[in-house]
């Protein structure tokens, strides 16, 4: 075999540039077969010869072969080592002409040759986007949708292409939304509806394509599929209800595509999604919750949910899972409740209705994510709810959560979160008693390391509620504030050039509030405060420059 192949290639050589059609023709099918028999030795030799310089002169549109040409790129592109061999040999231009090629069999060969050789080379497949091949290829999805074969070869095309960033735009100028639809509702088959699947996710990040896959009718495809799979024991089923529902969450991600499905809460859609709240289904459970909380993106919704009775069906449902409950359920709910009790009109509603019983059943969770969205719920809620923040800040068991969960450093989120629910409580609650259970748990020392976040916002929080301390209950907190190093934080926020104007503001504030303490008046006066202060009255920021003088005639007055 090893002599023949070699003749046949000695052969090819010159005939490739004879032109001789027949021989060309009965040499290319030698090659074909050697391959077939044996990929890796064949393609070494071919490499060897030289012979891929000249398939590029043999893959003209006017070319007899070009078809077995590009069949022999393909099986030679297979092995990893011809790949750049056969880019050096500059194939990939001609290939990219052919195709325009009314030929099917050319267009399957020569997708595939393209294929192999930019398989898993990210650079290689961007040269094809710049070429423009994606409008190409969806044109041919379009004429050749009968053809399962290049079908094929062109949703693995777009599976590889629509992973690159560069080509979501491409795709959108395109009528692949349409394309795709149209071929997923003929797809009786798993496999290939899994296929399509496999285009669409990376496709429906970009919110053009979200909003056209809607607008081609992919939701009520999706739904079907639901509807037909949920009551399924199948693997095939099960995999395709979970591929189903979680393209649905990803489609609602898209501003514009989720609003054209909410249809002001009467779109079909919508009426769908809440009626897989209750469903018995862990996934469509999952997937009602995760498409509320996206629907929960605007104040709009917001309102118009808690008023149609939504908050409800969310309790219910974390009720079924306060036991051994399935932590991406809960998670899902408790992210839909915290964006629903966003707009101010809605937090009296779902204080009322009892969602912070049904959120403080998940106090013993020991899942970060479910911990992390169970104190944002919490949090958005009291804001400014008075009562709701005091009863919640006299909570002991929430509080020494709280506490606890504040020094979670590998869990970086939920210790921001506890830290800011803590200062919220007494922000909102402006209550002593809230104070004094804070002080008993051991929250002081926590405010006081959160005025020093790298976060402007937090930084400011801790800081209004360490000033609330110092002026409703100085003298209870008073050994807690000491001993955190209160005074020489404030010093370092008030010295440093790059704290935020409304940060120094605070501090000044909190320094006249702990003038009570004979103790921290004293570090006050050490730390020679005074002269940090007269400099900050020709501050730039009006409101700063003010509290300056007041601050520093204040502590003249106490020195």
């Amino acid at each position: 075999m090893a002599d023949s192949l070699s003749d046949t290639l000695k052969k090819l050589k010159i005939t490739a540039v004879d032109r001789t059609e027949d021989s060309l023709e009965g040499c290319l099918d030698c090659l074909l077969q050697a391959l077939a028999q044996n990929n890796t030795e064949t393609s070494e030799k071919i490499q060897a010869s030289g012979i891929l310089q000249l398939f590029a002169s043999l893959l003209t549109p006017q070319s007899s072969c070009k078809a077995k040409v590009a069949n022999i790129i393909a099986e030679v592109a297979k092995n990893e080592f011809m790949r750049i061999p056969c880019v050096d040999a500059g194939l990939i231009s001609p290939l990219v002409q052919l195709l325009n090629s009314k030929d099917q069999e050319v267009l399957l060969q020569t997708g595939r040759a393209l294929g192999n050789i930019c398989y898993d080379s990210h650079s290689l497949q961007a040269q094809l986007i710049n070429m423009g091949v994606i409008p190409t290829l969806v044109k041919l999805l379009g004429i050749h949708c009968q053809n399962a074969a290049l079908t094929e070869m062109c949703l693995v095309a777009f599976g590889n292409l629509a992973e690159l960033e560069s080509s979501k735009e491409q795709f959108a100028s395109t009528n692949i939304a349409e394309e795709l639809v149209k071929l997923f509702k003929k797809q009786i088959e798993h496999d290939k509806r899994e296929m399509i699947f496999e285009v669409l996710a990376p496709l429906a990040e970009n919110d053009a394509i979200k909003l056209q896959l809607v607008e081609a009718g992919l939701v009520e495809c999706l739904l079907e599929i639901v509807q037909q799979k949920v009551d399924s024991d199948k693997e095939d089923d099960i995999t395709e209800l979970k591929t189903g529902s979680d393209l649905m969450v990803l489609l609602l991600l898209g501003d514009e595509s989720m609003q054209k499905l909410f249809e002001g809460g009467k779109g079909s859609v919508f009426q769908r999604v809440l009626s897989w709240i209750p469903s018995n289904n862990h996934q469509l459970q999952l997937a009602g919750a995760l498409a509320i909380a996206n629907f929960a993106r605007n104040d709009g919704n917001c309102i118009h949910m808690v008023d149609n009775g939504i908050v409800e069906k969310l309790m219910d449902l974390l009720d079924r899972h306060v036991e051994d409950g399935n932590v991406t359920v809960q998670h899902a709910a408790l992210s839909a409740l915290r964006n629903l009790a966003i707009p101010v009109i809605n937090k009296a509603k779902m204080l009322s209705a009892g969602v912070t019983e049904a959120v403080l059943k998940f106090l013993k969770s020991e899942m970060p994510p479910v911990q992390f969205k169970l104190l944002g719920t919490l949090r958005m809620l009291i804001d400014a709810q008075a009562e709701a923040a005091e009863q919640l800040g006299k909570n002991v068991k929430l509080v020494e959560r709280l506490v606890e969960w504040c020094e979670a450093k590998d869990h970086a989120g939920v210790m921001g979160e506890s830290n800011r629910l803590l200062s919220a409580l007494i922000r909102h609650s402006k209550s002593k008693d809230v104070i004094k259970t804070i002080v008993q748990s051991g929250g002081i020392k926590h405010l006081v390391t959160m005025a020093t976040s790298e976060h402007v916002i937090m930084q400011n929080e801790a800081l209004v509620a360490l000033a609330l301390i110092a002026a409703l209950e100085l003298g209870t907190a008073e050994k807690d504030l000491e001993s955190a190093k209160l005074v020489q934080i404030l010093h370092r926020l008030l010295t440093d050039e790059r704290s935020a104007p409304e940060i120094k503001y605070n501090s000044m504030v909190l320094i006249c509030a702990l003038m009570g303490s004979e103790s921290l008046h004293k570090e006050v006066q050490d730390l020679a405060f005074l002269d940090v202060v007269s400099k900050l009255r020709s501050h730039e920021n009006k409101s700063v420059a003010q509290q300056a003088s007041l601050t520093e005639q204040r502590l003249t007055v106490e020195s």
